[in-house]
């Protein structure tokens, strides 16, 4: 295996909480060695059926069937939280004194229809959050200069209300542009508080990179990636 590329990015700084487990997956982890990892063994997976969408769920229990949506929150411990990407945005996020967690999905769907927003917003009404404390890490992800998009994107960010600062102008196509991802949900997060020195970015690109899955590099063959956080009992 690359040494460049171990199974699970983690941000070191997240590493010194002692009740929060979290990682970014590579093409190399899998489902199954959730339970192979000890410190991860005794939590119960939570997977989403992702939709591209705003929708929010806060776990309270285990819930029986799978749920659809885009971002999961909880103060539960021993529920892993966990966001399957292939060139998406994944996002987790800690608030250290409410021991609250979340793990979100950001597509350019997602992110005009300002998820990242309203998963803040929703973590300060639910646990008492306060966003100017929370930590959030946000992992692989494919990198502006290989995300080409057409104008109806621009056009969505634009009738939302969005900076159009993530976009740059293709150079030889019309009505094309670049999106950077990352960026983009950087400025909503900071449009509602949280601080810029308290985002961690794992600054690789899906499309890029062969170690990590990319839908846009691979398509149908392409897998996902795992991205998880839990609170530890």
């Amino acid at each position: 295996m690359n040494e460049r590329f171990p199974k699970v990015f983690k941000i070191p700084s997240w590493e010194v909480i002692p009740y929060v487990v979290h990682g970014f997956g590579t093409r190399h982890w899998r489902e199954r060695d959730f339970q192979r990892v000890q410190e991860l063994k005794d939590f119960r997976p939570l997977f989403l059926r992702q939709i591209h969408s705003d929708r929010i769920h806060v776990i309270e229990e285990i819930p029986v069937e799978i749920l659809t949506g885009d971002a999961l929150l909880t103060r539960q411990k021993g529920v892993l939280l966990i966001i399957k990407t292939a060139d998406c945005l994944p996002v987790l996020m800690v608030d250290r004194r409410k021991k609250a967690i979340a793990a979100v999905h950001c597509g350019w769907k997602s992110t005009s229809q300002r998820l990242i927003q309203k998963v803040v917003k929703r973590m300060e009404e639910q646990f008492g959050c306060d966003s100017s404390t929370l930590l959030v890490a946000m992992g692989p992800s494919i990198g502006w200069s290989c995300y080409e998009v057409g104008g109806d994107v621009k056009q969505e960010f634009e009738r939302n209300g969005l900076s159009p600062k993530p976009f740059q102008v293709h150079p030889y196509q019309r009505e094309k542009y670049f999106l950077d991802l990352k960026r983009a949900n950087e400025l909503q997060l900071v449009d509602v508080g949280v601080s810029e020195s308290k985002i961690s970015t794992v600054n690789l690109c899906t499309h890029c990179e062969d170690g990590l899955h990319s839908y846009r590099r691979d398509k149908r063959s392409s897998g996902r990636m795992l991205s998880f956080i839990g609170l530890s009992f």
